[in-house]
């Protein structure tokens, strides 16, 4: 691992990363080593498991995918270690075939959490309803994904396909219980372009996200801070802040001080 980019290097998945090393809102930072967001890791080397089993210390996966895309990918390396615990939480609101890849295709008055909006914030609404989409669809998927995160029995990695929108989404949920601060948040979310080629062509070496990937230009599928900056904007003005929307799901300030215990000093 990279301390200075926070990059984790593998053979078998190319969008990994620890959530340490951010700025929290009292002027601290995060925790290295605790949790980690990633694509698929479907194709995770002998090298890689013994990488992150071994020395990263990890015992939790988070699996974010649709329960499709699990079945028809099959199997991964990390379900026959006996040390890691595979926590299978689809957010099931996909928009292509088997996966969340073509957002495009949501209606956005049948996701969005208001009425009208100016024509030319319909690129950015689509993706923003698709992420609040997450949360109207699966509460109790977020509200579990982010319990395991706490877990404080070894490392926890959180993924989907791309590790970008449900990963992304979870992510950035984490780390508004933690204290980080808006703009570290957007600056993690939007990193995952920095591997933006790489996850794309290991996406259309599957049948599985092929289709769905090419029926939108490469560009499209880029995070762009205006998209995480939306979404988190929703649930200030609609629901008091993220935290607000927690609790009225069920989370409670012993869960905010185990995820907070994971990531911070």
């Amino acid at each position: 691992m990279n301390d200075l980019t926070r990059w984790i290097d593998l053979e078998g998945a190319v969008n990994v990363r620890d959530l340490g090393g951010l700025a929290t809102v009292d002027g601290g930072t995060t925790r290295f080593g605790r949790i980690y967001r990633s694509d698929n890791l479907q194709g995770l080397t002998e090298r890689d498991v013994e990488l992150l089993v071994g020395e990263l210390k990890l015992r939790h996966v988070i699996d974010l995918r649709s329960t499709p895309e699990v079945s028809l990918e099959g199997p991964g390396p990390l379900t026959t270690v006996p040390e890691v615990s595979i926590h299978h939480l689809t957010l099931f609101a996909e928009g292509g075939r088997h996966t969340d890849v073509e957002a495009d295709t949501i209606e956005a008055d049948k996701v969005l959490p208001w009425q009208e909006r100016a024509d030319e914030d319909l690129a950015e609404l689509r993706v923003t309803g698709f992420y609040y989409g997450y949360l109207r669809e699966r509460p109790d998927s977020v509200l579990a994904a982010l319990r395991t995160l706490a877990n404080d029995d070894g490392a926890a990695i959180i993924h989907c396909a791309a590790g970008k929108d449900r990963t992304g989404v979870v992510s950035a949920l984490a780390l508004e219980i933690a204290g980080v601060t808006r703009e570290a948040i957007v600056a993690d979310y939007v990193a995952t372009g920095d591997r933006l080629e790489g996850i794309l062509a290991r996406l259309r070496s599957s049948l599985t996200y092929r289709d769905d990937l090419d029926t939108r230009p490469a560009d499209e599928h880029r995070p762009r801070p205006e998209y995480i900056e939306q979404f988190l904007r929703v649930l200030d003005d609609r629901f008091g802040g993220p935290m607000a929307w927690l609790t009225a799901h069920g989370w409670t300030e012993a869960d905010s001080q185990a995820v907070r215990s994971r990531l911070r000093d």
